[in-house]
C-alpha cells in the first residue's frame, strides 16, 4: 500500500499547530516583534534586548521567519511583517491575544480531552473555578481579557454601516472595554449610550469612554445582564457575550431587553459568530470548540438562537455579514 503523502502532511501540520501557536506566544512573551521595530536586527541583539539564550533566540526566530512572522536572517538581519506589526504593543495590538491564549487558554486546552468527554470546561480543571469567576479575582487577567476582546473586533467599525443609530439612545449590554459603544457614538454625534458590565470591567470602560467621545455622551453602569438591563433605550446590543450560558438564561436575557425598550420602534442588535451544522468553515467551529474548553460554553445555529428570541416575544427582522464571520442580527419585538 502506497502512502499517502499528503494526508501525512496534513496531519503533521494539524498536530503540530499548539507548537506554532506556543512558538509565536514565546517570542510576544519576549517582546521580538516591538525589538525588531525598534531595530535589534540579529540574534545577539534580540538576546540582549529579551534577556534570552542567543542559540534560542536563533532557534525560535528561524521558525518565525519561515512562518511568516518576520523576514530577513541572523546574518541579513531580520525585518518585521505585517504580522509582527500586528503584535506590536499598543491599542490595536494582538499582543495580549497572544498571551492570553498562550497561558491561561492554553493550560486549558491541556484538559480539552475532559471538556469534550464531558461538556464542561477545561479552564475549571486547570485553575479550579469557571473562567469568569476567576477573572474577577485577577485584575490583571480580566484586563489583558478585556483588551484581547477590544483587539478581536476589527468588525465593529462596520456595525454603524449596518444599522442606523443616528439620534438614539444605545444600550451595550456586556460592554467590556467601551470599544463597540465608542465606534458607535463616534459615528453618530445626535446618538448616546450606556453602558452596562460587571464592576471590575467598568473603570477601563470609563477611561475609554470619556477619552474617545466625552465625559457627556456616554454612561457607564454597573450591574447583571441576568438580573436587569437599563431602561429606556432604543437599541440594545448583545455583542458576543451569549455563548458562555445556556438557553434558559439567554432567554431571560432577551426578555429582559424587551421589556427595557423604549417602544415598538426599538430594537436589539445581536452581534455574533453562529455555526452551522452543514459545510461548516472552520473558523466558527474552531471558536465553538473553544468555548467548551473555556467556559464550559457554544456558539449556537441561526435557527436556534431564532427560536429562543421568539420565547422572550422577539423575532429576526434581518441579518447583515461583518468580517471574521460574524453575523449581526436586527431583532423586533413582537407587535401586540
Amino acid at each position: 500500500m502506497t502512502a499517502d503523502v499528503q494526508a501525512t502532511r496534513d496531519v503533521v501540520d494539524i498536530i503540530t499547530g499548539g507548537w506554532r501557536a506556543q512558538a509565536l506566544y514565546t517570542a510576544v512573551r519576549l517582546g521580538l516583534p516591538d525589538h525588531v521595530a525598534a531595530g535589534c536586527a540579529h540574534d545577539a541583539e534580540l538576546a540582549k534586548a529579551s534577556g534570552a539564550s542567543e542559540q534560542g533566540v536563533h532557534r525560535l526566530m528561524r521558525l518565525l521567519v519561515a512562518l511568516g512572522v518576520f523576514e530577513g536572517s541572523d546574518s541579513a538581519g531580520y525585518r518585521g511583517t505585517r504580522v509582527s506589526a500586528a503584535l506590536l504593543d499598543g491599542p490595536r495590538s494582538l499582543r495580549d491575544m497572544c498571551l492570553l491564549y498562550g497561558e491561561e487558554f492554553y493550560s486549558a486546552w491541556d484538559h480539552a480531552h475532559h471538556a469534550i468527554s464531558t461538556e464542561s470546561s477545561g479552564f475549571e480543571v486547570a485553575y479550579g473555578r469557571p473562567f469568569y469567576d476567576y477573572l474577577g479575582d485577577h485584575p490583571a487577567l480580566a484586563r489583558r481579557f478585556q483588551l484581547t476582546m477590544n483587539a478581536a473586533s476589527m468588525f465593529f467599525h462596520q456595525v454603524p454601516e449596518v444599522f442606523d443609530f443616528a439620534g438614539k439612545k444605545v444600550v451595550d449590554v456586556g460592554g467590556g472595554g467601551g470599544n463597540l459603544l465608542a465606534t458607535i457614538l463616534a459615528a453618530a454625534p445626535d446618538a448616546t449610550g450606556t453602558l452596562l458590565d460587571r464592576d471590575h470591567m467598568l473603570p477601563k470602560a470609563r477611561e475609554h469612554l470619556t477619552a474617545a467621545v466625552g465625559p457627556d455622551r456616554a454612561e457607564v453602569v454597573g450591574g447583571d445582564m441576568f438580573e436587569g438591563v437599563p431602561e429606556g433605550g432604543d437599541v440594545y446590543i448583545l455583542c458576543r457575550v451569549l455563548a458562555g450560558h445556556d438557553d434558559e438564561d439567554v432567554v431571560g436575557v432577551f426578555e429582559h431587553c424587551r421589556r427595557a425598550m423604549a417602544g415598538p420602534s426599538s430594537r436589539l442588535l445581536i452581534l455574533d459568530r453562529f455555526v452551522a451544522d452543514e459545510d461548516s468553515t472552520v473558523l466558527p467551529a474552531l471558536w465553538d470548540l473553544h468555548l467548551l474548553v473555556t467556559t464550559g460554553g457554544e456558539h449556537r445555529t441561526l435557527d436556534r438562537i431564532a427560536r429562543l428570541l421568539e420565547r422572550a416575544g422577539l423575532s429576526v427582522e434581518s441579518t447583515a455579514e461583518l468580517p471574521m464571520e460574524t453575523t449581526a442580527l436586527i431583532v423586533a419585538p413582537h407587535t401586540p
